[in-house]
């Protein structure tokens, strides 16, 4: 039996249609199958006080989400919503926690999130997906005490702080100063007790507030004043012409070795040096030691006073301000954080303390430079020296030879600078070089503080 031609065409064309509508459904982006995708941006511990961020991704965009509080007594909706002409790809969602009694002791609690996207997948229904998140309830401060500290402080000086923080469930703690530094704690003594020497820096001019700050996995701060009295400090200001030979001897040597590239203007070549590259000198010294630092339990500082370099004589000391001209006109300033001591051309360079190398190369401005950690964020840095005799992380002894002295990095003239960093900020050596100071100001408050953990 010979087939119609026009029922042939007509059963070819369905063929097509079906052909063609299936792959539109298949390939269409309206009928996207992936299911939404729900992420918590929170940690796994609320306080019950702060929001609860959830984020919720989709291909196509969303259509409805529900957001549910579970405990072994409660089954509370928290957020619920359905967009009638939602476009958004991408939902953050902030949720408040659920309104509770005030005794409310639970612990152990769920949130279940439910999702359904605009996709025309499923039968036009879209597709669904549902996650849910076991959290731990955390309502409780953590205990955050100053047990003992230096009684002064002076701009560009140090102090010791001793600290209690206990929290079962403790994410960070640490001193801040202004706001503006934190300084890192070091477990002391005994169990639930911590240490730290800080700085106040000399680019910080006003005092403000140093807190302990101690916060936990569920974001509940507990915030405690570390008692401090402020002495003022002289400021001396220097100045100092800088000739187009410095710049062209130095000045482009410095940068050269820094691999930096060399402006074509004079000025601009010192500014680049001085500024820009300091800049990036100091940056470097606090990231190392904070890398650099040991978190090991002390129960002590055991050093000596920092001595001056034998025979020499200082021909610059710490918190100098300095302003830099060229062809008379300013052209910058800095801050000298160190002291400058100066004998003869290869001085031998001793260490005052004993310590472990942390830093041994050249350092831009400072040219080669020895640094030295002697625990709890305290450490000396010995810098211009003409050579190198220790290698990093060498354990170096009282007396050690560093090096000799010399006119590497941004130098007038052969001269050691040598400066006292705490947690990577330059503080005034001349506390360190104290006995008495040290003896006060530092080991009797680890004493006292001892003896006061010993009697709790």
């Amino acid at each position: 039996m010979r087939r119609n031609k026009s029922g042939t065409f007509l059963s070819t064309f369905i063929l097509v249609v079906i052909i063609v509508a299936v792959g539109f459904v298949y390939f269409s982006p309206q009928f996207e199958k992936n299911i939404p995708k729900i992420s918590f941006k929170s940690n796994k511990y609320w306080n019950l006080h702060d929001k609860l961020k959830i984020v919720i991704n989709d291909e196509s965009s969303i259509r409805y989400y529900k957001v549910t509080f579970i405990d072994g007594n409660n089954t509370i909706i928290l957020d619920e919503k359905l967009f009638s002409n939602n476009t958004n790809t991408r939902q953050e969602i902030l949720v408040k926690a659920p309104k509770l009694d005030m005794f409310y002791k639970g612990t152990d609690v769920k949130i279940k999130v439910e999702v359904v996207d605009n996709s025309k997948w499923n039968f036009l229904n879209g597709n669904s997906s549902s996650k849910t998140f076991d959290i731990k309830v955390d309502r409780t401060k953590p205990i955050a005490s100053v047990i003992n500290n230096s009684r002064y402080i002076k701009r560009g000086g140090s102090a010791v702080v001793i600290v209690k923080v206990k929290d079962d469930n403790i994410a960070n703690a640490y001193i801040e100063f202004n706001k503006k530094i934190k300084f890192k704690l070091t477990p002391f003594y005994k169990e639930n007790y911590f240490i730290a020497l800080i700085a106040w820096d000399i680019n910080i001019e006003e005092y403000e507030r140093v807190n302990l700050i101690a916060i936990d996995k569920a974001e509940n701060k507990t915030v405690s004043k570390v008692p401090l009295y402020i002495q003022s400090r002289n400021i001396k200001k220097d100045t100092i012409n800088i000739s187009e030979k410095f710049i062209n001897n130095v000045s482009k040597n410095v940068l050269s070795q820094s691999s930096l590239e060399i402006p074509s203007n004079p000025k601009d070549i010192f500014i680049k040096q001085n500024n820009s590259l300091r800049a990036k000198n100091v940056s470097f010294l606090r990231k190392l030691a904070l890398l650099k630092m040991d978190y090991s339990k002390i129960d002590s500082l055991n050093i000596d006073s920092f001595q001056r370099m034998r025979g020499s004589k200082t021909v610059a000391g710490f918190a100098e301000k300095r302003t830099y001209v060229f062809d008379e006109e300013k052209i910058d300033e800095a801050w000298h954080l160190g002291m400058d001591w100066a004998k003869v051309k290869n001085t031998k360079i001793l260490s005052s303390n004993p310590g472990k190398v942390i830093f041994s190369d050249y350092l831009g401005i400072y040219g080669n430079t020895v640094i030295i950690d002697h625990g709890l964020g305290l450490s000396s840095l010995y810098a211009h020296a003409n050579n190198i005799d220790v290698s990093l992380a060498e354990e170096v002894s009282k007396n050690t030879k560093i090096g000799n002295t010399g006119i590497s990095g941004a130098v007038l003239g052969d001269h050691l600078h040598f400066g006292i960093l705490i947690q990577g900020i330059e503080v005034d050596p001349i506390e360190w070089m104290d006995k008495g100071w040290i003896k006060v100001k530092i080991n009797d408050i680890i004493e006292q503080s001892k003896k006061y953990i010993d009697q709790k």
